[in-house]
């Protein structure tokens, strides 16, 4: 029994490793939404503010230790799930109406959204917008624009 037990832990490790790029985050890093909750109900123009604790922010291109800069993205799967998400965490964010980039260091946005539900979600991007290993994601909200 004890055999099976560790061949499980190593098929374990072996699936995180590869969850995201190259550039190692911090493990106690967390990316989350100051001022929006999962089920809040707002009016547009919506001002979404990050949090990041555990690392620091530094523009696209910066290649500094325990940082990275922001990803928002907006009514699509988790990072890693649905069509392109496993290219996502290997290869870096595409820059689309789902994939915000926020490369120069910022930590807000104002959105004009439509009426009706939105899903967000935060990613931490390394210098070249490629998720950290292990990726900083925040939990996957849902907002209703009235």
């Amino acid at each position: 029994m004890k055999p099976f037990f560790a061949i499980a832990a190593l098929c374990l490790s072996v699936g995180i490793a590869h969850a995201g790029g190259e550039t190692p985050s911090n493990p106690d890093a967390k990316v989350y939404f100051v001022n929006l909750s999962d089920g809040d109900t707002v009016q547009s123009p919506v001002t979404v503010v990050f949090g990041l604790s555990g690392m620091g922010i530094a523009p696209a291109g910066t290649e500094k230790e325990n940082t990275g800069h922001h990803h928002l993205l907006l009514d699509r799967p988790p990072l890693g799930e649905g069509e392109d998400g496993a290219d996502e965490l290997a290869n870096g964010l595409p820059a689309d109406e789902h994939h915000m980039h926020f490369g120069g260091g910022q930590t807000e946005v104002t959105l004009d959204l439509s009426p009706g539900q939105h899903t967000l979600q935060l990613v931490l991007g390394d210098a070249g917008h490629v998720p950290h290993s292990p990726p900083i994601v925040s939990e996957v909200i849902t907002i209703t624009v009235e």
